[in-house]
C-alpha cells in the first residue's frame, strides 16, 4: 500500500487549486467587483464601496464556504457507500435520506392542501425548510438503523434503502399531485439546489454538523480499509460489523443529510467525485483517499457554482443542474481513456 507521503505533491497541488477556485468563486457574480477590493475585503481593509464589502462579506464568501463544505459532505458520504456496500454505483443517498429530506419539505411546503392551517406560512422561511429537512432525513435514518440491527447482509440493506427512497418519491408525488400550482413552483425551485441562501448562523450549524460527521469517519478509517477485504475477513480481523455499520451509516446520514437540509438535493458529486479521485490517487486507502476526495469535491463544486451563477449577468443556472451536465461526461470520458473502474 503506497506511503501517505508518495501523495503529498497531489495534496498540495489540490490544495492551491482550491484556494484559487475559492478566490475565483468569490471574485465572480452579477455585480462585477474589482479584484484588489475583493482582497481588502478579505483582509479586513477598507473597501472603495460599502456595498461591495456587503456583497463579498455577506453573500460571496459564505456562498463559497457553502460550497466547499457541500463538495466535500457528498464526496466523503459517497466513498463510505460505495467501501461499506463495495458497489460502484452507491451514493450518499442509496439509503432514501435525500427522499426523507425531500418529503420533509414536501409536507411543510405543499402539505397545506393535506393539514390546512397546520402548517403556517411563516413556517417556510429558510430554517424552516432545513428543520423539515432534517426532520425527514432523520426518520429515515431511525427506520434505516432499525432494519440495519435486523439484517446481516450489507446488500439487503442496500435494496432495502432504495425500498424507503422510492416510498417516500411517491409520497411527495401524492402530495405534488393534490398541490397548487404555486406550492408546486417553490417545492420545484427548492429541489434544484442552492448555495447561496445561508446566512453565517446557518453556515456555522451546517460547519457543526459537518465536524461531527467527520469526526465519525476517522473514527472508521482503520475498519473502511479491512471493509474492502470483506465482511468476514474483516469479522476475522477483530472488527465489530455491525458498530462499524452503524457509525459509517450514522456519518454519511449527518453529512448528506445536512447538505440536502440546507442546500438542497444535489446530484452527481457523490457518486462520481470517489472514482474521478481514484484515478489520480490509485490506492484503497482511506487515509489518503478521505483528504483527497475532500478536496477534490470541494475543488469540483466551486468549478460548478463559478458557472452556474454565470458571471457578471443577472441569471444564474440551478446548481442540480450544472453538476451532472459538466460532471457526467467528464466521468464518462475517464472511464472510457482507463478503460476501466478502479475500486
Amino acid at each position: 500500500m503506497p506511503d501517505t507521503k508518495t501523495y503529498n505533491p497531489y495534496f498540495i497541488a489540490l490544495s492551491l487549486l482550491l484556494l484559487i477556485c475559492v478566490i475565483i468563486n468569490i471574485s465572480l457574480g452579477s455585480v462585477s467587483v474589482p479584484l484588489k477590493e475583493i482582497f481588502k475585503a478579505l483582509t479586513g481593509n477598507s473597501v472603495e464601496k460599502e456595498s461591495w464589502k456587503h456583497i463579498i462579506i455577506n453573500y460571496r464568501i459564505p456562498k463559497a464556504l457553502t460550497a466547499v463544505l457541500v463538495g466535500s459532505a457528498l464526496s466523503l458520504s459517497g466513498l463510505l457507500m460505495q467501501t461499506l456496500f463495495r458497489n460502484p454505483l452507491a451514493g450518499p443517498f442509496v439509503l432514501g435520506i435525500s427522499s426523507g429530506a425531500s418529503l420533509g419539505v414536501a409536507v411543510l411546503i405543499m402539505g397545506a392542501s393535506f393539514f390546512g392551517s397546520l402548517f403556517s406560512v411563516s413556517l417556510i422561511g429558510s430554517f424552516g425548510i432545513a428543520v423539515a429537512a432534517s426532520l425527514g432525513s432523520f426518520l429515515v435514518l431511525l427506520a434505516v438503523l432499525v432494519v440495519a440491527s435486523k439484517i446481516r447482509d450489507t446488500m439487503a440493506l442496500l435494496i432495502i434503502g432504495l425500498m424507503f427512497g422510492s416510498i417516500t418519491a411517491a409520497m411527495v408525488s401524492v402530495l405534488a399531485h393534490f398541490s397548487n400550482m404555486e406550492k408546486l413552483q417553490q417545492y420545484i425551485f427548492w429541489s434544484f439546489g442552492s448555495l447561496g441562501n445561508l446566512s453565517w448562523v446557518q453556515l456555522s450549524v451546517f460547519a457543526l454538523l459537518f465536524i461531527t460527521g467527520i469526526v465519525l469517519c476517522i473514527f472508521s478509517l482503520k475498519n473502511l480499509n479491512s471493509l474492502l477485504l470483506g465482511e468476514n475477513y474483516a469479522q476475522s480481523l477483530g472488527m465489530n460489523i455491525k458498530r462499524t455499520r452503524y457509525i459509517i451509516i450514522l456519518a454519511t446520514s449527518i453529512l448528506a443529510g445536512s447538505v440536502t437540509a440546507f442546500a438542497g438535493p444535489i446530484a452527481f458529486i457523490g457518486l462520481a467525485v470517489p472514482h474521478l479521485t481514484k484515478q489520480i490517487f490509485n490506492t484503497n486507502n482511506h487515509k489518503i483517499l478521505m483528504p483527497a476526495v475532500i478536496l477534490y469535491g470541494s475543488i469540483i463544486m466551486l468549478v460548478c457554482d463559478t458557472i452556474a451563477q454565470l458571471p457578471n449577468t443577472e441569471y444564474s443556472l440551478p446548481i442540480n443542474a450544472i453538476t451532472s451536465i459538466i460532471g457526467a461526461p467528464v466521468v464518462i470520458w475517464l472511464l472510457v481513456r482507463k478503460k476501466k473502474m478502479v475500486f
